[in-house]
């Protein structure tokens, strides 16, 4: 079943379907405005009047927003995916949509994709509004970073979204998806940041060893790889962080890139794989 042969032009028409249904849901919607207001409530109180502008301006701000993104778009990426295909598939949609002239490549990867398209939007309205705030409140603001961080939320969103929807194909149904969605992105997100410097604190843990797991997990990529593009952020990244710079230099962004690609990548592709393999849809 792997070796079908994908027609774009019905993974467009698939894709264009799946988007429709995606930002007509109440979960898309959900999220988007909590990750909206959030990112505008925090840039709005971060901005010039207050002790955080004060002390740190731009860069602390665009740093208390990767902080943000780590919470909610993982979560967002993950339950969207989670639901991409065992929801369709209790409704009796997915199989519906199988009896048309599309096969399942082609099914599978317009569902990612119109998915990965909505998670676009939800990432450019919560940016889009910090920004707007930013130029309201009339504060000098790093464009280019600005639109860099915002590009990695998104990938980090599209790796969540892969992951979510390889839960997805292995769950039986959509409760059971969600929760193991929301286990995992208890997973990544605990053991990212506040756990890693929980448990090295307490088990004396290598620095070596504590740099090799943060790089493995995405949200921990991503936090890396948006703070080292602010300047005068270095004191955020953490021992993890500043022994990736010493260690990797200028190489670093490579690696980061590299972890946050794989992460897209491989799920996706496993998922792909398995869904169009399986029988039971």
């Amino acid at each position: 079943m792997t070796s079908e042969r994908a027609e774009w032009r019905l993974v467009a028409i698939v894709g264009h379907k799946e988007l429709k249904a995606a930002t007509a849901s109440r979960w898309f919607w959900m999220w988007v405005v909590a990750f909206v207001g959030l990112a505008a409530v925090l840039v709005a109180v971060a901005l010039p009047g207050s002790r955080i502008a004060a002390q740190a301006g731009f860069g602390r701000t665009a740093a208390s927003l990767v902080t943000l993104v780590q919470i909610i778009v993982p979560l967002m990426g993950l339950t969207l995916g989670a639901l991409a295909i065992a929801g369709p598939r209790e409704r009796g949609a997915l199989r519906f949509l199988l009896s048309h002239p599309v096969n399942r490549t082609e099914a599978f990867w317009g569902i990612y994709l119109g998915h990965a398209a909505a998670l676009a939007i939800a990432a450019g309205a919560g940016f889009g509004v910090a920004g707007v705030v930013t130029a309201l409140r009339g504060v000098p603001a790093g464009v280019g970073t600005f639109l860099w961080i915002a590009m990695l939320s998104w990938v980090l969103a599209v790796a969540m979204l892969g992951v979510g929807m390889l839960v997805s194909v292995l769950s039986g149904r959509s409760a059971a998806a969600l929760g193991v969605a929301v286990f995992v992105w208890l997973l990544l997100v605990f053991i990212g940041d506040l756990g890693l410097m929980g448990t090295a604190a307490a088990t004396r843990m290598p620095v070596a060893v504590l740099f090799g797991v943060a790089l493995a997990n995405p949200v921990e990529a991503f936090r890396l790889a948006s703070l080292t593009a602010l300047a005068g952020s270095l004191d955020a990244l953490g021992p993890a962080g500043t022994y990736a710079i010493d260690r990797l230099g200028d190489r670093l962004g490579v690696a980061l890139l590299s972890v946050l690609a794989l992460w897209v990548a491989v799920p996706a592709i496993v998922a792909w794989r398995r869904f169009a393999g399986r029988a039971d849809l």
